[in-house]
């Protein structure tokens, strides 16, 4: 296939609420300081989903979702010099640009790069413009998250591109785009949880197993996993989950049910909602420990939800805190979390529950998502 010429191939395209379909798409070649890859396997995730539903409030149709992916590099732009035609990337939707101009890169107390921020949230490549147009009658189809990786090729900004080692399964190394970086960041790095902390999980999904394997690696000694479904108890027991807690068993507030389970008797050292829920974010909030407590938020709350508690929870000594992607810097991270999970150091096979093939097969594992019996489907292209 020729560089530097539109590629013709399938993706899924979202052409409104909840109105997936494979479609043929152009892709074009990248411009200066842009990477064009072929995708080899999709992870997906729920923001791919909660954008699909229409409750993004930066959501916009017609688009190419996804975000979580593993790719091979097809060719590159002018001035692209951190990877090449050949390598095995992963994409990543919290860019890194690496610049001594940008005072979140050269910071260690942030990852989130606003270089590019401005033209990803609107759909569109740094220039302001799509690589994507349908292939029947040339309308342009805009970007996602800066990835867009629902598509046999798609087309990233550099900074946006981590190589990984070419001995790496994509297939697992995928998972470090979002989730499973996400909830091992969250513990790692934005927590700093300590050696026999107490760590209250709220949501079991990919995240918060996440959260609960990261904290068990650190030494936890007693971590509570909070969720509606209780088929997802048996996993979250056997990466590190000491007791696991249903709601729908209680008949007064969680935060009231976890103090009075916390080995102290005053709550969790450390909180992560993995919901998005913000009644839940309450919960997470108000079941940390008095006096040292510190409550993280990973979960995305539907537009224009808001958190309510009493300024009291914050008087008395709890903390709280958002992450984003972990608080890791994509492209220094990635390669180094794939590296260990190829050592054996952070296994992730167990996340995968669910796999099929073909671009077309992205539907199945949307409504293997769904289901409640999936943690991650993963779709090989």
């Amino acid at each position: 296939m020729p560089e530097g010429q539109p590629i013709t191939c399938k993706a899924m395209v979202a052409f409104g609420v909840n109105d997936l379909r494979e479609e043929e798409i152009m892709v074009a070649p990248p411009k200066a300081g842009e990477v064009r890859v072929k995708v080899v396997c999709n992870a997906l995730c729920h923001t791919d989903i909660y954008t699909l539903s229409g409750q993004d409030p930066e959501g916009l149709f017609p688009s190419i979702l996804g975000h979580e992916a593993g790719a091979i590099v097809e060719s590159v732009g002018e001035g692209v010099t951190s990877v090449k035609p050949g390598d095995s990337v992963v994409p990543g939707y919290t860019p890194q640009c690496k610049g001594s101009d940008c005072i979140f890169c050269m910071s260690p107390k942030t990852n989130l790069c606003p270089k590019i921020r401005g033209t990803q949230g609107k759909g569109v490549m740094p220039d302001g413009t799509s690589r994507f147009t349908l292939k029947k009658d040339g309308s342009t189809i805009w970007h996602f998250m800066g990835c867009s990786t629902f598509a046999e090729y798609t087309v990233l900004a550099e900074i946006s591109v981590a190589k990984v080692n070419p001995a790496a399964d994509l297939t697992k190394a995928c998972l470090f785009g979002c989730g499973v970086s996400t909830g091992l960041g969250a513990v790692w790095n934005t927590m700093k949880v300590e050696p026999f902390s107490s760590v209250a999980v709220f949501g079991l999904g990919a995240v918060g197993l996440a959260v609960i394997q990261g904290a068990k690696a650190v030494g936890a000694k007693a971590i509570v996993g909070i969720d509606t479904n209780p088929k997802k108890f048996e996993m979250a027991k056997q990466l590190g989950c000491t007791l696991c807690l249903n709601p729908k068993g209680y008949d007064k507030p969680m935060q009231q049910v976890l103090v009075g389970e916390s080995p102290t008797g005053y709550g969790w050292d450390y909180t992560f909602d993995c919901t998005g829920n913000t009644d839940v974010m309450r919960s997470a909030l108000e079941a940390a420990h008095r006096g040292w407590g510190q409550c993280c938020l990973i979960g995305v709350a539907a537009s224009g939800h808001e958190i309510s508690t009493r300024p009291f929870q914050f008087i008395t000594g709890r903390r709280c805190a958002g992450t984003a992607f972990g608080g890791w810097k994509t492209r220094d991270a990635i390669p180094m979390l794939v590296d260990r999970e190829m050592k054996g150091d952070i296994p992730v096979g167990h996340y995968i529950t669910h796999t099929f093939d073909g671009v077309a097969a992205t539907t199945k594992a949307i409504e293997a998502l769904h289901s409640g019996h999936c943690l991650r489907a993963v779709v090989k292209y």
